[in-house]
């Protein structure tokens, strides 16, 4: 059986803000996380969103456990934090031991980690990247450090290619040296088939342009493309039959308000003409609907489609989300 996510180590997981991106990233951590794996779910944001999801203590630098996979392979979790990432950069790259701690007490790092907006970019990802290059046996690092995939909680749409191609731009400008050669690592990494960009969205316009704004501008960054992932998804109240009926010009409400009546409710035209009107607006939300389904197939991405909970999201629920994406991905 083949998988959309063969070999890939890096997921990395987008959307406009309000779709529910952190939610569906949890639950594919939590889906990846199956016969054993080990799958970290990393934040880059600092708003503390997988913490929220999870109901678990809020996360730092330390990578801890935040959730079990239904097989049981373990979901760790981690708050990158740009200080620290510099701080652990100078040291791995220039040895500076004990002065890295000087530049942070001089407030140095507050400030290459504030007013340099690419700088603070970099660092972020190239946390992410040393989680993702990991192997058993590299010097330094303790097996259980050591993971099958990660997935990345990425900025929103309308940000995320800025962040993801901001190594390009800084190997441009640094010619030779670690800088150079880590920038052109990450890149690499980043444009080869270890890594998928996937998309979050809703059935709705302006969520659904962002994706279709955003897949063109990653295909222009040679970013690899992975999901399309239609989140709180409703199943239609109205069958087919009822959809049409409701759509017809000479739609006979004597049926309806019959029933109505023996229910032992008071039926009248106020009732049933309103009652009428809602499943006419049902309808031409369904249309709407389904024009968004053919703009996402445009696309010519795997798609997977996730149910809107309707009792909200609880630790059942983001289990039936993670079941949901196992078992689309074991169809494929």
């Amino acid at each position: 059986m083949t998988s959309d996510w063969d070999g890939v180590r890096l997921h990395i997981v987008t959307g406009k803000g309000g779709t529910g991106k952190t939610t569906v990233a949890a639950a594919l951590a939590m889906s990846l996380a199956t016969e054993g794996k080990r799958v970290l779910l990393a934040e880059v944001e600092g708003r503390q969103g997988i913490s929220g999801v999870l109901d678990v203590p809020r996360l730092g630098e330390d990578e801890v456990q935040v959730a079990t996979g239904s097989a049981g392979g373990q979901v760790m979790g981690l708050a990158v934090d740009p200080k620290a990432a510099l701080l652990e950069y100078l040291q791995m790259f220039y040895k500076l031991g004990m002065a890295g701690g000087m530049l942070e007490r001089f407030g140095v790092v507050d400030f290459a980690t504030t007013v340099a907006p690419g700088l603070r970019d970099v660092l972020l990802i190239g946390k992410v990247y040393e989680a993702v290059r990991r192997r058993p046996g590299r010097r330094g690092v303790r097996q259980d450090q050591v993971y099958d995939a990660v997935v990345l909680d990425a900025p929103p749409t309308g940000r995320v290619g800025q962040f993801l191609a901001v190594n390009q731009a800084m190997s441009g400008l640094a010619k030779v040296g670690p800088v150079k050669n880590q920038a052109d690592s990450i890149n690499e990494l980043l444009q080869s088939d270890q890594t998928a960009v996937h998309l979050v969205t809703l059935l709705e316009e302006m969520p659904v342009q962002e994706t279709v704004d955003a897949v063109a501008e990653l295909r222009s960054l040679s970013l690899p493309l992975g999901a399309v992932i239609i989140n709180q998804e409703r199943t239609p109240p109205a069958d087919e039959h009822t959809r049409k009926l409701l759509a017809a010009t000479d739609f006979d409400t004597t049926p309806l308000a019959d029933d109505l009546g023996e229910l032992g409710l008071r039926v009248g035209p106020t009732l049933v003409g309103g009652l009428v009107q809602t499943g006419r607006d049902l309808i031409d939300r369904l249309e709407l609907e389904h024009q968004e389904r053919e703009t996402i197939a445009g696309l010519g991405l795997p798609t997977y489609h996730l149910p809107l909970l309707p009792d909200g999201l609880d630790a059942g629920g983001l289990l039936q989300l993670e079941a949901a994406l196992t078992e689309q991905e074991a169809r494929v």
